[in-house]
């Protein structure tokens, strides 16, 4: 099979195009800066690209099978002014607009596309059930996910199958949230967020590309997808589960007011969340090799032990 990703130099990119390439897939990586992008294994091919057009990269598409499209800026990595968000969106919209061009010009299609969300597309909620039949939100960061979903529909227009992974927080020491959260917890400064009570979708990062490659494989797999683990978690329960893990106390909360004065508007990632359901995933028979968080985290920590010991 051959694969070309887009945002394959982020933290589930690496981790996507390792697990192909591992499998012995052909695996194109389009980046925007290919001399300086992380190591990649060998024999993976990475393209330039502006992530706004098609200039030079278009025609590999045609024997192209799956496009996995993750491209867009990361919208955690500073506060969100109006010029960063203008950046966060366009980012994720004109690089759906260049595939979608491109498979528009192939002569042989790909066969399926996998399209990059968010859990936050259905916006701050509770900790009622979320299953990828629930409205949006009506935030930025669901209006933000409503767009991101909708630029690549047309290629179902050209026969191509599309999924949408609506992923949580996505659990590795690689990057991510995680190292940021676990921090305060080293020095024995952890605990919640807020008042806690918040949703806090997660999935470890082997299952997130493990779902990836079942959705590519699944050739009934169309429509939106949650990618988050099946235990309903919010921001306490977590909390305890990380000092758990790391054998720190999980007492001292972070309050909101402070979030919000650090961060800004950003502080709504941290302040709310979805108990989205991974119903669908479920339903198709996936099986989740993490599927709660004390399994999880003792993996990624013991693991990282492992590492270091070496």
């Amino acid at each position: 099979m051959r694969v070309l990703v887009t945002g394959g130099t982020g933290l589930i990119g690496r981790a996507l195009v390792a697990d192909l390439a591992r499998d012995a897939h052909e695996v194109v990586v389009l980046s925007r800066n290919p001399v300086n992008a992380p190591a990649l294994p060998s024999g993976v091919e990475v393209q330039p690209w502006d992530a706004r057009t098609t200039a030079g990269w278009g025609a590999l598409v045609n024997g192209i099978d799956v496009i996995v499209n993750l491209a867009g800026e990361n919208i955690s990595a500073g506060r969100w002014t109006a010029a960063r968000k203008t950046r966060i969106v366009q980012s994720r919209l004109e690089a759906g607009r260049a595939l979608v061009e491109a498979v528009a010009a192939a002569t042989r299609k790909p066969r399926a596309l996998i399209q990059a969300s968010a859990a936050g597309y259905y916006g701050p909620h509770g900790a009622e059930p979320l299953t990828e039949d629930a409205p949006p939100g009506n935030d930025w960061l669901s209006q933000l996910a409503i767009e991101w979903e909708a630029i690549t529909r047309p290629v179902e227009d050209f026969g191509v199958r599309r999924a949408v992974i609506r992923t949580g927080v996505v659990l590795s020491l690689e990057g991510g949230a995680l190292p940021k959260i676990a921090l305060p917890f080293r020095f024995f400064a952890g605990g919640p967020v807020g008042n806690g009570r918040q949703p806090f979708p997660w999935i470890h990062l082997a299952d997130e590309v493990a779902a990836i490659r079942f959705l590519i494989d699944q050739q009934e797999a169309r429509g939106p997808f949650n990618l988050t683990a099946p235990q309903a978690l919010n921001n306490a329960e977590f909390s305890r589960a990380l000092g758990r893990a790391l054998r720190r106390p999980a007492w001292l909360p972070v309050p909101g007011l402070a979030l919000r004065l650090l961060f800004g508007q950003m502080a709504t990632v941290l302040l709310s969340g979805q108990n989205a359901v991974p119903t669908k995933l479920q339903r198709m028979g996936f099986t989740f090799r993490f599927p709660t968080i004390d399994a999880a985290l003792s993996d990624l920590f013991q693991h990282a032990v492992k590492t270091a010991s070496q």
